[in-house]
């Protein structure tokens, strides 16, 4: 049986299979920040492939959103091969993409009319293989509907990001409610970095990490995305404090 298994023939018909079921390299990889204190606090030290992560700005203005929107184009930026963006308002600034590292070129956009077009056409692009990243922007995300893009993202090893955008105050409180999402996180506009001369510095952004399967909340001050999709961590506001908050919180 031993000899079996390390038959090279075997080996690479088994390869082939799994490329086909399109889980060939990512079902159980993950994309890390670079970051250390981030990535210790994620099962496998980062972002996993094959699942759905949330992303929501910290209030229901624009600001918070925007951003939670450019976190989630940095780390689609990181992935390989194309990517697909559904959405139901197609007000995106393709400048800011790029600043974030999402170049334009890379993403296929899906418009739809309604919420659950965009849910179908985000799953129908997870069960399709072969691309970066799916992107959503979504008010709500019922369980049952999580579970399904869940379920399409694990079969084929392609990452979900789901952004959630609101148009009325009411409807934040939706993302309290639970999903099958893997990771959760809220993004806040912070002043930016200070410099040693007069100027603007890089955007900063108070990250939460409000759930993660197999792990622990957290709380980080950061550089918003370069134009490589990257973040670090950032100093507090020029009083040396913690840059990695361990509770929760509250706002």
């Amino acid at each position: 049986m031993a000899q079996l298994s390390a038959n090279p023939v075997i080996t690479d018909l088994r390869e082939r299979i799994a490329h086909l079921e399109g889980g060939l390299v990512r079902r159980n990889q993950v994309l890390p920040f670079g970051v250390r204190e981030i990535d210790e606090h994620l099962p496998g030290r980062g972002l996993s492939f094959g699942a759905v992560h949330e992303f929501a700005g910290g209030g229901s203005g624009t600001v918070d959103g925007a951003a939670a929107a450019l976190f989630a184009a940095g780390i689609a930026a990181r992935t390989k091969g194309k990517v697909i963006w559904c959405l139901t308002r197609p007000d995106l600034f393709f400048p800011a993409l790029a600043q974030a590292g999402l170049d334009p070129d890379r993403v296929v956009f899906v418009e739809a009319d309604r919420e659950e077009d965009v849910l179908a056409s985000m799953e129908e692009a997870l069960l399709f293989g072969g691309l970066g990243a799916v992107v959503a922007e979504l008010v709500r995300l019922p369980m049952t509907a999580s579970r399904r893009l869940q379920l399409a993202a694990e079969k084929t090893g392609t990452m979900g990001l789901v952004v959630r955008r609101w148009r009325r105050q009411a409807e934040a409180s939706d993302f309290g409610q639970p999903t099958a999402s893997t990771t959760r996180w809220r993004v806040s506009v912070m002043p930016s970095e200070e410099l040693p001369v007069p100027g603007v510095g890089r955007a900063r952004w108070f990250l939460e990490l409000m759930r993660v399967k197999a792990g622990e909340c957290a709380e980080f001050l950061v550089g918003a995305c370069d134009d490589e999709g990257r973040i670090h961590l950032s100093t507090g506001a020029g009083d040396g404090s913690d840059t990695s908050l361990r509770s929760v919180h509250s706002r």
